[in-house]
């Protein structure tokens, strides 16, 4: 079974790629072989195209807060949501969504998807630092549109399969220090060590993941020294894909919310 990971960017360019990790599933061991760096959307929606079997873990959210959507009076099915979503452009959903937060009280200005705050993730209207609204703009309808599989959400071809994954929650199990950063004079030598030490807890296993990481050397050496974390994440996300593949469900609640997904491994309360 082939395993891809994810590590997506809005806006790809060769400087801020998405970063494709590329892997075997073999019993309890996921063997990383290759790491893609995709420059374009275009390029993005021609690995979605790849034919299966695949699984691949997507670091972007899949969904929006159902009480969001309410407030808005968006349609609260999900295909619609999406087409709905993608008809904006990103300026009017920033104002939007600001109009929202601007009406709400200090401490609760955004709404959550109830996988959010389990997983410490941004809420998935946020547009900046980091704008995951953006990714999901530009992430989830290509989705839709190669007729992937989402489980929980819309229904595709079983033999290509799309989770939504979460580097940052595994990487918070190991250090609680940062790993990373897309300044390069913030990619410190102390941010090199909790890189390695995710890294260390990923080969042995001890990543809290019902499987283990394999890479070769080199890729392991280059991984390590990626300042902006973007490999790392990449390799993260192919390990929660590969250990939702081991649990009931996809490592997916019996009962998620069609509006707002679920990020794959991440237990329900």
């Amino acid at each position: 079974m082939q395993i891809l990971g994810i590590d997506f960017t809005s806006s790809p360019t060769r400087r801020k790629p998405i970063t494709v990790a590329r892997g075997r599933l073999d019993g309890a061991v996921v063997a990383i072989d290759a790491i893609d760096l995709i420059d374009s959307l275009e390029g993005f929606e021609a690995m979605l195209a790849e034919a299966g079997p695949w699984v691949g873990g997507f670091d972007f959210p899949f969904g929006l807060p159902r009480s969001l959507v309410e407030h808005l009076g968006w349609p609260q099915h999900y295909e619609a949501l999406i087409g709905h979503l993608a008809a904006k452009t990103r300026a009017e959903l920033r104002t939007t969504f600001k109009a929202y937060c601007d009406a709400r009280p200090a401490g609760s200005k955004f709404a959550h998807r109830a996988c959010d705050r389990l997983a410490g993730s941004s809420p998935s209207m946020k547009w900046v630092n980091p704008p995951v609204a953006y990714m999901l703009h530009a992430g989830a309808p290509r989705l839709l549109a190669a007729g992937v599989h989402l489980p929980g959400l819309c229904a595709g071809d079983a033999q290509r399969i799309a989770l939504e994954a979460y580097p940052g929650y595994v990487a918070r199990k190991i250090t609680r220090a940062s790993y990373k950063n897309d300044q390069p004079a913030l990619q410190t030598p102390a941010r090199q060590e909790e890189r390695e030490r995710i890294l260390d807890a990923l080969l042995l296993g001890q990543a809290g993941l019902a499987v283990q990481v394999r890479l070769l050397p080199t890729l392991e050496i280059t991984i390590a020294e990626n300042g902006s974390g973007d490999l790392l994440d990449a390799v993260i996300c192919a390990a929660q894909a590969a250990d939702a593949m081991r649990q009931p469900n996809w490592g997916l609640p019996p009962a998620v919310d069609p509006i707002e997904g679920w990020i794959a491994g991440v237990p329900a309360a």
